[in-house]
């Protein structure tokens, strides 16, 4: 694992030019670049050495999770290289590019039609098979080294530093285990940074109502916006690093991730697409209220996992969602600054 991430270089830090005059700068960490494809390789790298470190992990041990995705097939990588079983539990509705990549690390896939189910059959499964559930919710902010060790965080400060505004106004990011929002706030604060942190959240989530002290309009059921959103607060999740939260309807985060690839020309999966769509509307609220300075948010994954999904026409009109009123509102920020969604 150690000779694995000497050999992974460090992901980018792209550079992406708003419209002339902002005086804001905007930066995407792309995570799409691991060897896995996804932020979550850098998380599954820090459960399996916390998990070996810890003495949970044996020769022969079967390792399972609970994951909506990603983590899981960066999870599998890691168990491929040690020779042990994996076995990821997940969502029927998980993307089936998601599956075949776990799948093709020697995963296997336990779906489940209830997302709230996923914890308790993980866990009946471990005990079934005298395995290990890994428990990404529970360990994301313990196993990850937020104080450094090149992690989320100091790698994005370190690229940031001879850049226009090296300390970035805003970062913002999703939520799904809790664990990158509690990194890179803490670092944050560590270092002494005026930088905020933004968390994302998209419907049918736990995370906005519990933030805001507020009782969920209706029971959270999870998300639909792969990665990001859970029906219940995660004990990963740190709402005191958070500095403020804002809600993204699932259609304005597809109309985001498509308008990224279309303006931009990158290739972004949909909590990418969240992330977005927060992201214009804090530059055109620095832009209108005379503020100069960066916001860094996240590349999570590429867009080929999401081919027949969101990124396909007939799938997102299935689920009823209609992206051009949100599409308008990001086409309109980006050429007048104005917000008005």
């Amino acid at each position: 694992m150690q000779a694995d991430a000497n050999r992974s270089a460090d992901t980018h830090l792209v550079s992406v030019s708003l419209p002339p005059g902002w005086d804001v700068d905007l930066y995407l960490k792309d995570e799409s670049t691991h060897p896995t494809g996804s932020l979550k390789h850098r998380l599954a790298r820090s459960l399996f050495l916390y998990a070996l470190c810890n003495g949970y992990l044996r020769e022969g041990t079967t390792v399972i999770e609970a994951s909506s995705g990603s983590t899981a097939v960066s999870e599998a990588y890691f168990a491929r290289m040690l020779g042990l079983p994996f076995v990821a539990v997940m969502h029927r509705d998980t993307s089936p590019e998601k599956i075949a990549l776990i799948e093709r690390e020697g995963g296997l896939c336990h779906l489940v039609d209830d997302a709230s189910a996923v914890y308790d059959v993980s866990r009946q499964l471990a005990a079934e098979c005298g395995g290990y559930y890994m428990d990404q919710f529970t360990y994301a902010e313990r196993a990850t080294d937020w104080r450094g060790n090149n992690n989320i965080a100091e790698s994005t400060f370190s690229q940031m530093a001879l850049e226009r505004h090296p300390v970035p106004e805003w970062v913002v990011v999703g939520a799904g285990t809790g664990g990158t929002s509690a990194t890179l706030g803490r670092y944050a604060r560590l270092h002494g940074h005026a930088t905020r942190l933004c968390v994302v959240d998209p419907e049918g989530s736990a995370f906005l109502p519990a933030y805001c002290g507020q009782a969920a309009t209706d029971p959270p059921v999870g998300s639909r916006i792969e990665g990001i959103g859970r029906p219940r607060v995660e004990p990963s999740f740190i709402p005191e690093v958070v500095d403020r939260m804002i809600g993204v309807p699932d259609a304005a985060s597809v109309a985001a991730m498509l308008f990224l690839g279309q303006e931009a020309g990158l290739s972004c999966g949909p909590s990418t697409g969240t992330a977005m769509y927060a992201v214009l509307r804090l530059a055109c609220e620095m832009r209108q209220q005379g503020r100069s300075g960066s916001i860094v948010t996240l590349l999570c994954d590429g867009g080929g996992r999401y081919a027949d999904t969101y990124g396909d026409a007939g799938w997102v009109a299935a689920q009823g969602w209609d992206l051009g009123p949100y599409t308008s509102v990001l086409e309109r920020a980006w050429r007048t600054g104005e917000w008005t969604g």
